[in-house]
Protein backbone atom coordinates (compact mmCIF):
# COMPACT_ATOMS: atom_id res chain seq x y z
CA UNK A 1 0.00 0.00 0.00
CA UNK A 2 1.67 3.83 -1.19
CA UNK A 3 1.75 5.99 1.33
CA UNK A 4 -1.10 7.89 -0.30
CA UNK A 5 -3.22 5.37 0.17
CA UNK A 6 -2.04 4.78 3.62
CA UNK A 7 -2.81 8.60 4.55
CA UNK A 8 -6.52 8.96 2.55
CA UNK A 9 -7.38 5.93 4.69
CA UNK A 10 -6.84 6.93 7.82
CA UNK A 11 -8.74 9.98 6.96
CA UNK A 12 -11.55 8.78 5.40
CA UNK A 13 -14.19 10.81 3.74
CA UNK A 14 -14.01 13.71 6.39
CA UNK A 15 -15.72 16.51 5.64
CA UNK A 16 -15.37 20.14 6.90
CA UNK A 17 -12.00 20.68 8.45
CA UNK A 18 -9.69 18.37 6.89
CA UNK A 19 -6.51 19.92 7.98
CA UNK A 20 -6.78 18.54 11.66
CA UNK A 21 -7.84 15.07 10.18
CA UNK A 22 -4.47 15.18 7.71
CA UNK A 23 -2.09 16.30 10.12
CA UNK A 24 -3.45 13.65 13.03
CA UNK A 25 -3.13 11.21 10.25
CA UNK A 26 0.11 12.20 9.61
CA UNK A 27 1.06 11.83 13.17
CA UNK A 28 -0.03 8.35 13.27
CA UNK A 29 -0.05 6.69 10.60
CA UNK A 30 3.94 7.43 10.09
CA UNK A 31 5.40 7.60 13.75
CA UNK A 32 8.56 5.67 13.67
CA UNK A 33 9.30 6.63 10.37
CA UNK A 34 10.19 10.42 10.15
CA UNK A 35 11.93 9.88 6.78
CA UNK A 36 8.51 8.93 5.13
CA UNK A 37 6.44 11.56 7.92
CA UNK A 38 8.18 14.83 6.40
CA UNK A 39 8.00 13.51 2.81
CA UNK A 40 4.47 13.15 3.52
CA UNK A 41 3.83 16.15 5.07
CA UNK A 42 5.59 18.69 2.90
CA UNK A 43 3.85 16.91 -0.42
CA UNK A 44 0.16 17.26 1.58
CA UNK A 45 1.19 20.54 2.01
CA UNK A 46 2.14 21.54 -1.41
CA UNK A 47 -0.69 20.03 -2.71
CA UNK A 48 -3.07 21.44 -0.30
CA UNK A 49 -1.78 25.26 -0.84
CA UNK A 50 -2.00 24.45 -4.62
CA UNK A 51 -5.77 23.93 -4.16
CA UNK A 52 -6.28 26.68 -1.78
CA UNK A 53 -4.45 29.16 -4.49
CA UNK A 54 -6.21 27.71 -6.93
CA UNK A 55 -9.69 28.54 -5.25
CA UNK A 56 -8.69 31.97 -4.42
CA UNK A 57 -8.16 33.03 -7.91
CA UNK A 58 -11.56 31.31 -8.83
CA UNK A 59 -10.59 29.53 -11.86
CA UNK A 60 -8.42 26.57 -12.58
CA UNK A 61 -7.13 26.09 -15.79
CA UNK A 62 -5.52 23.17 -17.62
CA UNK A 63 -2.47 24.54 -17.70
CA UNK A 64 -2.48 25.04 -13.95
CA UNK A 65 -3.23 21.60 -13.59
CA UNK A 66 -0.41 20.48 -15.62
CA UNK A 67 1.81 22.79 -14.26
CA UNK A 68 0.81 20.98 -11.04
CA UNK A 69 2.23 17.55 -12.27
CA UNK A 70 5.37 19.00 -13.71
CA UNK A 71 6.41 19.72 -10.26
CA UNK A 72 4.60 16.97 -8.54
CA UNK A 73 5.47 13.96 -10.21
CA UNK A 74 3.13 10.85 -9.29
CA UNK A 75 2.98 7.56 -10.25
CA UNK A 76 -0.43 7.01 -12.46
CA UNK A 77 -2.10 4.74 -10.57
CA UNK A 78 -2.33 7.52 -6.95
CA UNK A 79 -3.92 9.79 -9.52
CA UNK A 80 -7.26 9.32 -8.25
CA UNK A 81 -5.38 9.16 -4.59
CA UNK A 82 -3.86 12.91 -5.20
CA UNK A 83 -6.96 14.73 -6.97
CA UNK A 84 -8.67 13.30 -4.08
CA UNK A 85 -6.70 14.70 -1.56
CA UNK A 86 -6.70 17.71 -3.71
CA UNK A 87 -10.26 18.48 -3.86
CA UNK A 88 -10.68 17.52 -0.14
CA UNK A 89 -8.44 20.53 0.72
CA UNK A 90 -10.41 23.10 -1.91
CA UNK A 91 -13.77 21.55 -0.09
CA UNK A 92 -12.00 22.09 3.36
CA UNK A 93 -13.24 24.50 5.94
CA UNK A 94 -10.15 25.72 7.28
CA UNK A 95 -8.23 28.65 5.36
CA UNK A 96 -4.95 28.46 3.67
CA UNK A 97 -3.59 30.39 6.72
CA UNK A 98 -4.05 27.19 8.96
CA UNK A 99 -2.46 25.19 5.95
CA UNK A 100 0.47 27.57 5.61
CA UNK A 101 1.40 27.76 9.43
CA UNK A 102 1.40 24.04 9.90
CA UNK A 103 3.85 24.08 6.69
CA UNK A 104 5.87 26.25 8.14
CA UNK A 105 6.59 24.31 11.40
CA UNK A 106 7.88 21.92 9.21
CA UNK A 107 11.00 24.25 8.49
CA UNK A 108 13.88 22.21 9.61
CA UNK A 109 15.78 25.40 10.54
CA UNK A 110 13.54 27.25 12.28
CA UNK A 111 14.78 30.51 11.12
CA UNK A 112 13.19 33.39 9.18
CA UNK A 113 13.51 32.59 5.23
CA UNK A 114 13.82 28.87 5.32
CA UNK A 115 14.69 27.28 2.13
CA UNK A 116 12.59 24.79 2.18
CA UNK A 117 9.57 27.26 2.41
CA UNK A 118 11.11 28.69 -0.25
CA UNK A 119 10.79 25.54 -2.23
CA UNK A 120 7.20 26.02 -1.47
CA UNK A 121 6.87 29.69 -2.81
CA UNK A 122 9.00 28.08 -5.93
CA UNK A 123 6.32 25.64 -6.52
CA UNK A 124 2.97 27.56 -6.08
CA UNK A 125 4.54 30.58 -8.44
CA UNK A 126 5.22 28.05 -10.64
CA UNK A 127 1.77 26.69 -10.55
CA UNK A 128 0.37 30.71 -10.98
CA UNK A 129 2.00 31.73 -13.72
CA UNK A 130 1.45 28.68 -15.59
CA UNK A 131 -1.34 30.42 -17.72
CA UNK A 132 0.94 33.08 -18.79
CA UNK A 133 0.13 35.90 -16.31
CA UNK A 134 0.24 36.11 -12.12
CA UNK A 135 -2.66 37.35 -11.19
CA UNK A 136 -3.48 39.62 -8.60
CA UNK A 137 -5.47 38.08 -6.27
CA UNK A 138 -2.62 34.85 -6.64
CA UNK A 139 0.40 37.29 -5.56
CA UNK A 140 -1.85 38.66 -3.03
CA UNK A 141 -1.64 35.04 -1.78
CA UNK A 142 1.59 34.70 -2.58
CA UNK A 143 2.85 37.35 -1.07
CA UNK A 144 0.68 36.27 2.64
CA UNK A 145 1.34 33.03 2.67
CA UNK A 146 5.49 34.21 2.51
CA UNK A 147 4.48 36.38 5.47
CA UNK A 148 3.34 32.92 7.43
CA UNK A 149 6.24 31.56 6.63
CA UNK A 150 8.17 34.73 8.10
CA UNK A 151 9.64 35.67 4.89
CA UNK A 152 10.73 39.54 4.58
CA UNK A 153 9.71 41.10 1.69
CA UNK A 154 13.11 41.31 0.07
CA UNK A 155 13.65 38.13 0.16
CA UNK A 156 9.68 37.30 -0.98
CA UNK A 157 10.13 40.25 -3.63
CA UNK A 158 13.74 38.30 -4.91
CA UNK A 159 11.81 34.88 -4.99
CA UNK A 160 9.31 36.64 -7.49
CA UNK A 161 11.41 38.06 -9.47
CA UNK A 162 12.61 34.65 -10.81
CA UNK A 163 9.42 33.96 -12.01
CA UNK A 164 8.80 37.42 -14.37
CA UNK A 165 9.86 36.62 -17.69
CA UNK A 166 9.33 39.82 -19.22
CA UNK A 167 11.74 42.50 -17.78
CA UNK A 168 13.37 40.07 -15.16
CA UNK A 169 15.82 41.85 -13.37
CA UNK A 170 19.37 40.22 -12.57
CA UNK A 171 19.82 42.21 -9.72
CA UNK A 172 17.13 41.24 -7.55
CA UNK A 173 17.02 37.73 -8.79
CA UNK A 174 20.66 37.14 -7.28
CA UNK A 175 19.88 39.85 -4.28
CA UNK A 176 22.72 42.35 -5.27
CA UNK A 177 22.42 45.93 -6.21
CA UNK A 178 23.77 47.34 -9.49
CA UNK A 179 26.60 49.53 -7.18
CA UNK A 180 27.95 46.35 -6.42
CA UNK A 181 31.49 45.11 -7.18
CA UNK A 182 31.10 42.23 -9.91
CA UNK A 183 33.51 40.20 -6.99
CA UNK A 184 30.63 40.57 -4.25
CA UNK A 185 28.17 39.96 -7.23
CA UNK A 186 30.31 36.58 -8.10
CA UNK A 187 30.43 35.44 -4.11
CA UNK A 188 26.96 35.86 -4.08
CA UNK A 189 25.59 33.56 -7.06
CA UNK A 190 28.14 31.07 -6.47
CA UNK A 191 26.59 31.14 -2.85
CA UNK A 192 23.00 30.88 -4.24
CA UNK A 193 24.07 28.38 -6.49
CA UNK A 194 25.87 26.20 -3.19
CA UNK A 195 22.39 27.03 -1.45
CA UNK A 196 19.94 25.77 -3.81
CA UNK A 197 21.37 23.09 -5.31
CA UNK A 198 19.40 20.19 -6.92
CA UNK A 199 21.42 17.81 -4.71
CA UNK A 200 20.88 19.54 -1.66
CA UNK A 201 17.08 18.70 -2.06
CA UNK A 202 17.27 15.02 0.13
CA UNK A 203 19.13 16.38 2.93
CA UNK A 204 16.21 19.09 3.60
CA UNK A 205 13.54 16.46 3.34
CA UNK A 206 12.08 17.50 0.36
CA UNK A 207 10.46 15.17 -1.82
CA UNK A 208 13.00 14.44 -5.33
CA UNK A 209 9.34 15.36 -7.04
CA UNK A 210 10.78 18.83 -6.34
CA UNK A 211 14.06 18.51 -8.20
CA UNK A 212 12.26 20.11 -11.42
CA UNK A 213 11.86 23.26 -9.49
CA UNK A 214 14.97 23.44 -8.39
CA UNK A 215 15.96 23.05 -11.92
CA UNK A 216 14.06 25.81 -12.90
CA UNK A 217 15.47 27.91 -9.86
CA UNK A 218 18.90 27.09 -11.07
CA UNK A 219 18.59 27.88 -14.54
CA UNK A 220 17.08 31.45 -13.59
CA UNK A 221 20.11 32.21 -11.15
CA UNK A 222 22.19 31.14 -13.78
CA UNK A 223 20.81 33.11 -16.91
CA UNK A 224 20.48 36.48 -13.96
CA UNK A 225 24.50 36.09 -13.53
CA UNK A 226 25.21 35.61 -17.10
CA UNK A 227 23.30 38.66 -18.16
CA UNK A 228 24.81 40.93 -15.55
CA UNK A 229 28.72 39.22 -16.64
CA UNK A 230 27.44 40.30 -20.19
CA UNK A 231 27.00 44.04 -19.37
CA UNK A 232 29.94 43.98 -17.13
CA UNK A 233 32.18 43.21 -20.14
CA UNK A 234 30.37 45.07 -22.38
CA UNK A 235 30.77 48.57 -19.80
Amino acid sequence: MSFWEKLLNAIGNTAGNVLSAVVEAIRTVFEGDPETRRKVAFSVAIIALSAKMAKADGIVSEKEVNAFREIFEFPPEQAKNVARLYNLARQDVAGYEAYAEKLSSLCVTCAANCPVLEEVLDGLFHIAKADGLIHEKELAFLRHVAEIFHMNEEHFDRIAARHVSAGRDPYKVLGVSPSDDFTTIRRRYHGLVSEHHPDRLISRGVPAEFHAIANERMAALNAAYEAIEKERRAA
